[in-house]
């Protein structure tokens, strides 16, 4: 029987676990790349479709609107068919309008396929999920805000590669009114072929997939309604929805910001696209390392306060998202918004990765439906923050008013409390997990501190 991975060999394929580790972020850039692949490219649609500011707002809305229900929808699916299979439907059924895009002729007809692009947001789950399940609680939180962090980079890599494949393009001799039509179909197809390699290299667990499991007898299943049991059970939960809040108020302004970046940057300072694009995308090349600091610093803060250590460095965190986004919202040059932008952003992408570094503990008997029920809260911040921008006269007033909210959001982290058990079985899986990791290093020869985190 196989266990959960203690510790990260990053350069390591050999194992279930780090195949699902390096392949669940691998499809989750994917998705996060064809996610935000429109964005950049919005002053040039821009002019194409001749859009109003509020058609541009509604765009955004649509990007994240529908994300909600599927992330809702994802979780207790990979309770019950298993991240392997949930993951590679997901992105098989995603790269449909990712492709479509290119080939909207009106308004009605993107919004129509932004909306449905949306869906493929719900990847964030699974991935969260499947590190969850593979790896012990001494390294989880780092394991899932890794993951999570070197796939958000899809979304930065966006906001800079897209641009320049465009521009690519149009060098070729290609109009850019065709141009930016052909760069949209290169994320789908990417995700066409990220598809096999899931579905051939992954497993649902250390022991194997779920359905020889059940088979077996190894894996117990209470049937059909496995799925929907699991969402009861997590939303039944008080902390779900505690950190369903503090999820909208970092990845909801996290996805708003990539959505409005580039053209604020256009609007506001009279950036170029390129310009404007990279200085979006630094946003985003901040998932390089910064979720996975969250993550990191919450399972080193839970070897000595446990899981009340990982809420107090979450409120933190947040606070310092908030104060961060409250003076971008007051910067009036290029260079200082991009400075106040990345201070603001590296709280924002740690804030994400500490809250999920603390959904494995909320509820193990429903993993899936507690991590769609939070996911599906970061696009609801999304979609807050979308009509705010409607009904705000300018952008930074937005932003302004955002910044308070996110501000006030931090309370809830504090309110996420356990109980004296909780928190008893959690030091002892967390103690068990350590001896394992030291009993493994001393096998190979390794002082304990000198195994891979």
């Amino acid at each position: 029987m196989m266990h959960k991975a203690t510790r990260i060999d990053l350069f390591s394929f050999g194992t279930p676990q780090m195949r699902a580790f390096h392949l669940t972020w691998m499809a989750f850039f994917v998705c996060f790349f064809g996610w935000f692949a429109c964005a950049p490219l919005m002053p040039v649609i821009k002019g194409e479709f001749g859009l109003t500011k509020d058609q541009i707002a509604n765009i955004n809305i649509a990007a994240v609107a529908v994300t909600i229900l599927v992330r809702l929808i994802i979780g207790p699916m990979c309770d019950r068919f298993g991240p392997r299979k949930a993951y590679t439907g997901l992105l098989l059924l995603g790269a449909l309008p990712v492709i479509g895009v290119a080939f909207s002729q009106s308004y009605e007809a993107f919004l129509f396929f932004r909306l449905a692009i949306g869906a493929i947001g719900a990847s964030f789950v699974i991935t969260q999920f499947h590190t969850s399940v593979m790896f012990a609680p001494n390294v989880v939180g780092t394991a899932n805000a890794t993951a999570a962090g070197w796939g958000n980079l899809g979304g930065g890599m966006a906001q800079t590669l897209m641009p320049l494949i465009l521009a690519a393009i149009v060098l070729m001799g290609v109009e850019q009114s065709l141009g930016w039509r052909i760069a949209l179909v290169v994320p789908g197809v990417l995700m066409v072929i990220m598809s096999f390699f899931y579905w051939r290299y992954t497993q649902d667990c250390p022991e194997g997939n779920y359905t020889e499991l059940r088979a077996s007898g190894e894996l117990v299943s209470s049937g059909k309604r496995e799925g929907l049991q699991s969402f009861k059970l997590a939303a039944s939960n008080y902390r779900v929805w505690l950190l369903f809040l503090t999820y909208g108020a970092c990845f909801g302004v996290e996805i708003f910001i990539h959505n409005m970046a580039a053209l604020y940057y256009v609007d506001k300072f009279g950036l170029s696209l390129k310009a404007a694009g990279f200085a979006a995308g630094s946003f985003g090349l901040l998932a390089l390392f910064a979720r996975a600091m969250g993550g990191l610093f919450s399972d080193r803060v839970a070897q000595k306060r446990g899981l009340n250590g990982r809420t107090a460095l979450l409120f933190a965190l947040i606070v310092g998202e908030g104060v961060g986004l409250l003076c971008f919202s007051l910067m009036d040059s290029a260079a200082l918004a991009v400075v106040a932008m990345l201070v603001f952003g590296l709280f924002t992408h740690m804030a994400c990765g500490a809250t999920y570094a603390l959904v494995p503990f909320i509820d193990r008997k429903a993993l899936g439906g507690v991590a769609g029920i939070i996911g599906a809260g970061g696009n609801v911040g999304a979609v807050a923050a979308g009509f705010l921008m409607k009904g705000t006269a300018t952008a930074q007033e937005c932003l302004f008013i955002l910044s308070i909210f996110v501000i006030s959001t931090a309370v809830c982290a504090l309110l996420v409390r356990f109980s004296a058990e909780a928190h008893s079985n959690e030091r002892k899986a967390f103690e068990d997990a350590q001896a394992q990791r030291e009993a493994e290093a001393g096998k190979q020869g390794l002082p304990g501190e000198a195994v891979a985190a």
